[in-house]
């Protein structure tokens, strides 16, 4: 584990968000001119003032220079090389209501957690495929895939990954401890949204109902010393904008506070599922494209990831402007590769791909696949 005695005990990212006002903050990114716009883009040291005016309606016309600066500074940073993760789904039980998931506690599906067994059977066929990063997917149901079954999990598959993320309930700071001193390297922890009242309304009941919990989530990862920390906001529940605001706000916040850990952002929009919520606000190809860039031009080393929620076409034409990893033939139900291919899906992907047609894709655009995590490759 990482020396934490550089961290502030009482120091928490609520403080922060505490002090803006979700609304102002909207009609100022909706506010910002061409000027802004172009000042923005023509300083070398971009703040959150210049990152409104990226993600603004008035930078709609500068895309294709974003698209261009945000490739540059990609390939000088990154290289002409992409990451390949992949998720493995655990368990589709759940204590939560949440409007917009397939795992929702409200819908009457067939419930599965994988056995030990069941677990290195799925991982066999991860490792046929070459993976050596994968993501460790759960609903959240603590009592049964808490700590201890997640704990479990990792001292099954540790051998055979160079890194092992999560995405599963938040948990306390001690939980995360244990889990890194296992073998957890990163831990994806999403707000869904930054706005209170609309959280509320698509998390009635469990133990995510709880926005400051989940907000406080990453503070409590930093503490904890882990390796890394992936943000995001679920894009369709709110206004893009504002919530991209928040996410960068959230991702400098971490930065500065706990500056060993590094950071990824993800971009995940509504996807069809069990259930099937309509997103609130629509977020287009353009948009999305121009957040990436957003999101480079602020920061030049934090990860942008791109799963396979995203179609094929819209998959390629952005791998060169600023993404750094990318997953392929991701399968969002438990079992969903070896043990039971046809159980219910969290949600539907997009492309659908193999594993080798995506290397051929990405090749094709003169990028190296590499297999572990960027901290392994450049050591």
């Amino acid at each position: 584990m990482f020396d934490t005695k550089y961290l502030i005990p009482d120091t928490s990212f609520k403080h922060i968000f505490d002090q803006y006002n979700w609304d102002n903050t909207l009609f100022d990114i909706l506010g910002k001119t061409d000027q802004d716009v172009l000042s923005a883009l023509n300083t070398s040291k971009r703040e959150m003032e210049d990152f409104k005016a990226l993600i603004s309606p008035a930078a709609k016309p500068y895309l294709e220079q974003m698209a261009q600066i945000s490739s540059e500074i990609t390939k000088k940073r990154f290289g002409n090389t992409i990451q390949m993760y992949a998720p493995m789904y655990l368990s589709n039980e759940c204590q939560n209501i949440c409007t917009y998931c397939g795992f929702s506690m409200t819908n009457k599906i067939p419930r599965r957690t994988l056995s030990d067994e069941e677990i290195l059977l799925e991982v066999g066929f991860l490792k046929t495929k070459g993976y050596d990063h994968i993501l460790l997917v759960t609903g959240e149901a603590n009592r049964t895939v808490g700590v201890d079954y997640i704990n479990n999990a990792i001292s099954l598959i540790r051998s055979k990954f160079a890194n092992i993320t999560i995405e599963v309930q938040p948990m306390d700071q001690l939980e995360y401890e244990l889990l890194i001193d296992n073998g957890l390297y990163a831990v994806l922890v999403y707000q869904e949204t930054y706005h209170k009242g609309e959280y509320k309304k698509h998390h009635p009941k469990g133990r995510k109902s709880n926005f400051d919990y989940r907000l406080e989530t990453p503070d409590r990862l930093g503490r904890a010393g882990i390796h890394k920390i992936g943000l995001g906001a679920l894009f369709g529940l709110e206004d893009w904008r504002a919530d991209s605001f928040f996410t960068a706000l959230h991702l400098q916040y971490l930065q500065k506070t706990y500056w060993k850990t590094k950071y990824s952002i993800s971009f995940p929009r509504l996807r069809p599922h069990s259930g099937g919520l309509e997103p609130k606000v629509e977020m287009t190809d353009s948009d999305l494209v121009q957040l990436i860039c957003a999101f480079r031009l602020l920061d030049e080393d934090v990860e942008l990831s791109m799963s396979t929620r995203e179609s094929e076409v819209f998959r390629e034409n952005v791998v060169n402007l600023g993404i750094t990893s990318i997953s392929a033939e991701s399968k969002t139900n438990p079992g969903g590769y070896i043990v039971e291919p046809k159980s219910l899906e969290q949600f539907e992907i997009s492309d659908e791909r193999s594993t080798e047609e995506v290397v051929t894709m990405l090749k094709s655009k003169g990028l190296e696949v590499v297999w572990k995590d960027w901290a392994n490759n450049w050591q």
